[in-house]
């Protein structure tokens, strides 16, 4: 349930409340409101996010600068993403600079950001697009650093509601992982293989009980659960 919860997902979260008796004291209806913000960020739409995060939590932004600075980056990464030059210059004089004189430690991630102006072609490829034009601050137009914006806001909304700011599962499955590993040097056990699963599996029974297989489950336990975040989206009702 944390991990629902913390990771915005209403309806999984709803559905295993219902399936296992178990209630959560946060009401479920808040986790819409901080998804709709999410997604206005990982759309691109900071202002629109800003506007609903000060309907929330009218507090929050002023009470937290490096916050409100890494969503103004995030704005000012928008315009020069779409071309508006000028306008990008205007809106870091106006919006930004300001930061940087109150806060000297973010002038360095201010001029990083501003020296994307400086590239005629900033595009931002993958590992896979072979032989587009990358610039070194490519990264910062990738949509990871959305996406890296938006967790932040979202901890940053969470902390205020006094709830925890990280789920608990994908440290759970790290140390299900190491413990394994630890295990298989020392001695023979039913141990899981498939995290999906979670069934103990006696040694020798099934092909899973390979290092291979090992392996796999240490692998996906250290990305930090994205095998169970990828298997929820699919079946989780899609969003706007």
């Amino acid at each position: 349930m944390n991990y629902l919860i913390i990771e915005g997902y209403k309806d999984a979260a709803e559905k295993f409340s219902e399936e296992s008796g178990l209630h959560s004291t946060v009401d479920l209806g808040s986790i819409e409101e901080r998804m709709q913000i999410r997604f206005a960020i990982q759309n691109g739409d900071i202002k629109a996010a800003i506007e609903r995060v000060n309907d929330l939590n009218p507090d929050l932004l002023d009470t937290d600068p490096r916050l409100y600075f890494h969503l103004q980056q995030q704005q000012l990464i928008e315009l020069i993403r779409q071309g508006k030059a000028e306008e990008a210059l205007e809106f870091a004089q106006e919006e930004l600079a300001p930061h940087g004189e109150e806060h000297p430690e973010l002038l360095r991630e201010l001029e990083r950001t501003m020296a994307l102006l400086a590239f005629d072609n900033v595009v931002s490829v993958s590992a896979n697009s072979a032989g587009a034009h990358m610039s070194p601050l490519a990264d910062l137009l990738d949509f990871a650093h959305r996406q890296k914006t938006a967790n932040e806001l979202n901890a940053a909304l969470l902390a205020a509601h006094s709830q925890p700011k990280e789920p608990k599962l994908p440290a759970l499955l790290q140390l299900l992982a190491w413990t394994q590993d630890q295990l298989d040097r020392k001695a023979t056990y039913p141990r899981i293989n498939n995290i999906i699963e979670a069934v103990l599996e006696e040694p020798g029974t099934t092909a899973a009980g390979t290092p291979a297989a090992a392996a796999a489950t240490t692998v996906a336990a250290t990305a930090g659960g994205s095998n169970i975040s990828n298997s929820l989206s699919t079946t989780t009702t899609s969003r706007p």
